[in-house]
């Protein structure tokens, strides 16, 4: 099932979003103008998009899996989250880089990458004395390998 998605771009030179086909159905993000970061330094990245999601929905906005390896940069709140109310003219995406290093992200280089999701339905908590479940052994208790 396809879902339309409005989107508004901030000029022309901004590249167009589009899948990467075959590889993944996250959407890759980039900047929309040079960012010159030092290290320790935060700043909100541009990504020239603005888009009015389908009712219901979210979009996830995390780094690219090369981001760190190519800009020394993370995402300052790690995930992103923007709902469909985020839906105005001037309701602009950025993206919050911290940069663990001196570096400079140019204008398409693409730094993150988002997916719509569907919101959470509305939960209702039922409190217990037990919850039945055979035990793990803890939080951690995976292992290494």
């Amino acid at each position: 099932m396809e879902e339309h998605i409005k989107i508004k771009y901030l000029n022309d030179s901004i590249e167009r979003l589009d899948y990467i086909d075959g590889k993944s159905d996250w959407i890759d993000l980039r900047a929309a103008e040079n960012v010159k970061l030092q290290q320790g330094e935060m700043k909100l990245v541009p990504l020239g998009v603005a888009m009015k999601l389908p009712e219901g929905y979210e979009a996830h906005v995390v780094p690219r899996s090369s981001t760190f390896k190519n800009f020394g940069v993370i995402q300052a709140n790690h995930m992103g989250v923007i709902d469909c109310s985020y839906c105005g003219d001037e309701d602009w995406w950025f993206w919050p880089a911290l940069a663990m290093r001196d570096t400079v992200i140019q204008k398409n280089d693409r730094i993150c990458q988002f997916r719509i999701m569907k919101n959470q339905p509305r939960i209702v908590f039922e409190e217990t004395r037990e919850l039945g479940g055979e035990n793990r052994g803890g939080f951690g208790s995976t292992g290494v390998r």
